[in-house]
């Protein structure tokens, strides 16, 4: 029987669907690195993921911003990286997206194994998990990743020019996994705020399952109660962002947290989707992301992460904004990014 505090939050959840709607999944996660080279190298020669847009920090413009995805960058595939060469090595805790993991399908399972192997990169144990098949791995810069087998429904465009074959593709996220400290509090901001719902437990895991029927629906709550914090650097997730439709939607959810107290920043354009950022109650910093415009908003398909691509307040900047960067090298390509 439920008690009156939830009967309450029930009624809340519902009110709110009638206005907007719910999470549809995540839209993309970023992570701190060292090498930009070696991103591109794992990403695309790897995991056969596309470099979709090569940019910079709007907050700190010397460094690259670099995104990798399906062909166009289809929000629930892209992962994002600021390559800072000095940072020191984060270290894993609580308080963080600990695990981004990939959805594989089933019959895909030997193929990656045999693909990492070749790759000389090393992974863990086989593990099962919710019923789904799990290989546990960690990128170039020790970010922990994870494939995992499943066949829910993936709305991606493949990049056939990869060395991934259709068959074998990523499908997008599955899910990410933060370690807290304790699951209630960030569960309710799950639920309450941005309507997800409870899909499983296992052990000291819960899932929450966003609205969709598409990519990237899960967040795992791995609870770990009284372990140190993580300390960001090089292989931390920086943030997660989450699926909004439109601005309106977004504009309904800034209103909705700052009406719960939640401490929201102003909405911050970023280009090829418009962003506001706020942190849960154990410290992981949560973004509520708009899926328009996206990556083909400034250059064309073909063209996608090939060319430096700076906001209009930049440009002025260009020239010194470039000479700062490194020059990177397509592993598949003898082009080179125009800087």
């Amino acid at each position: 029987m439920p008690n009156r505090g939830q009967v309450i939050r029930q009624w809340i959840v519902k009110q709110k669907d009638l206005v907007m709607k719910s999470i549809q999944g995540i839209h993309h996660i970023t992570v701190f690195a060292r090498n930009a080279q070696s991103t591109l190298d794992f990403y695309h020669s790897i995991l056969g993921q596309r470099l979709v847009k090569t940019t910079v920090n709007f907050d700190d413009p010397g460094t690259y911003h670099l995104y990798y995805g399906d062909k166009v960058g289809t929000p629930g595939t892209i992962i994002t990286f600021f390559p800072w060469a000095h940072v020191a090595k984060g270290i894993p805790g609580n308080g963080e997206v600990a695990t981004t993991a990939y959805t594989i399908r089933p019959n895909s399972l030997d193929y990656w194994l045999s693909r990492l192997e070749d790759h000389n990169v090393e992974f863990g144990d086989l593990e099962t998990r919710f019923g789904g098949h799990t290989i546990p791995l960690e990128d170039c810069e020790g970010t922990r990743i994870e494939l995992i087998t499943g066949l829910e429904p993936a709305t991606i465009d493949h990049w056939e020019e990869g060395p991934v074959p259709r068959e074998h593709a990523l499908r997008g996220f599955h899910s990410a996994t933060l370690w807290v400290d304790e699951v209630g509090p960030t569960a309710n901001i799950l639920t309450d705020q941005l309507g997800y719902e409870l899909a499983g437990k296992e052990d000291a895991r819960w899932r929450y399952r966003g609205a969709s029927n598409d990519i990237g629906l899960y967040i795992d709550l791995l609870e770990r109660p009284g372990q140190a914090r993580g300390r960001p650097g090089a292989g931390s997730v920086h943030h997660i962002a989450f699926r909004t439709v439109d601005d309106t939607e977004q504009r309904e959810y800034h209103a909705q947290l700052k009406e719960a107290g939640i401490g929201v920043t102003s909405i911050i354009d970023r280009q090829y989707f418009h962003s506001i950022y706020f942190r849960e109650p154990n410290g992981v910093l949560f973004e509520v992301a708009t899926d328009a415009p996206g990556f083909a908003y400034d250059e064309q398909v073909d063209d996608l992460g090939y060319n430096l691509m700076l906001p209009h307040w930049l440009e002025e900047h260009r020239a010194t904004i470039a000479s700062s960067l490194p020059k990177l090298t397509h592993p598949t390509s003898t082009r080179r990014n125009d800087l």
